[in-house]
């Protein structure tokens, strides 16, 4: 059964578009992860304009990340004011993010620079999870002791410090809010919460308990996609209702059966089976990148 979706311009099967939400829902609930930097590429392969693909994946953050937010207060795994610092430089970086998106639009140039983020992050990301996953696998069966964390760094003695109670942490407040501000440009440009990028920073870089890390997190992602949602929608008119409508039913389903899953399987199996598949979408997106297309020349209508 074919939708029409006004944004994109095209027609794509109901079922189709159910089963992509669905899919990546199931992954998410196994994983722990939003999966917006799985659905981008994924819409962009069945034909979905990559500007309108990014724009309506950063809605499907919002509804994702207000829903597992709300279990993290309850459980007081929250660092607010970690969470607001964040918070105030990603909405400055998704503010001159999607000013730079309308930019790259307008110069012809965003498909190509979507394209190119993705395989980039993609391949780094899917890379080091493969490897923290065999690792932590080879660990485990030698029973070797897991390495300290976190180490202060000369980045620790930066001013404008700040105590964050929560998370035990007194720390220059330059580096929450740069943080958020690459966050939020990586938002604009890509369609993606950036948790796979800001957990492991929030662990590593900054120092914070981990029971705290994914909640405050979603946190500050809830506004920041947000943000970047109605930037999109205002200034570039790149965000398809139908299509998010539809994604989001499918994700909210396969989130449920995901998390049923996730629970059988050990920590590291799935940090392998993760940086695989996202091995395996970087892997598509480059095939794409450089191999020669079907027709080399198209017929444009001026109107």
């Amino acid at each position: 059964m074919q939708i029409y979706l006004p944004i994109a311009e095209l027609s794509l099967d109901v079922f189709l578009l159910l089963g992509l939400g669905g899919l990546i829902g199931f992954l998410s609930g196994v994983f722990g992860v939003g999966g917006g930097f799985l659905m981008t590429p994924l819409l962009i392969f069945i034909g979905v304009p990559p500007p309108v693909a990014v724009a309506t994946q950063a809605n499907n953050v919002v509804a994702s990340s207000i829903s597992g937010v709300l279990g993290h207060f309850r459980r007081g795994n929250v660092d607010v004011k970690m969470g607001i610092v964040l918070l105030v430089g990603g909405l400055i970086g998704s503010t001159a993010g999607v000013s730079l998106f309308k930019l790259l639009r307008d110069l012809g140039q965003i498909d190509l620079v979507i394209n190119l983020s993705y395989v980039l992050f993609l391949g780094v990301i899917g890379l080091l999870m493969t490897w923290e996953g065999i690792r932590a696998l080879v660990r485990r069966r030698r029973h070797t002791p897991r390495r300290k964390l976190h180490q202060h760094t000369w980045v620790h003695g930066w001013p404008l410090k700040m105590r964050f109670r929560k998370s035990r942490l007194y720390i220059s407040a330059l580096l929450p809010l740069g943080l958020g501000f690459a966050i939020g440009v990586l938002s604009a440009i890509m369609g993606v919460g950036g948790g796979f990028i800001l957990v492991p920073a929030m662990i590593y870089l900054l120092g914070m308990p981990t029971a705290v890390v994914i909640g405050t997190s979603l946190f500050q992602i809830i506004f920041v996609a947000a943000n970047v949602t109605l930037l999109q929608a205002i200034q570039n008119q790149t965000v398809d209702i139908v299509l998010a409508l539809l994604l989001l039913l499918g994700g909210v389903i396969g989130a449920q059966y995901g998390s049923r899953v996730a629970s059988r399987l050990p920590g590291d199996t799935l940090r392998i089976l993760l940086g695989v598949i996202v091995l395996v979408t970087c892997g598509r997106l480059l095939f794409e990148l450089v191999s020669v297309p079907v027709d080399l020349y198209s017929i444009g209508v001026t109107k």
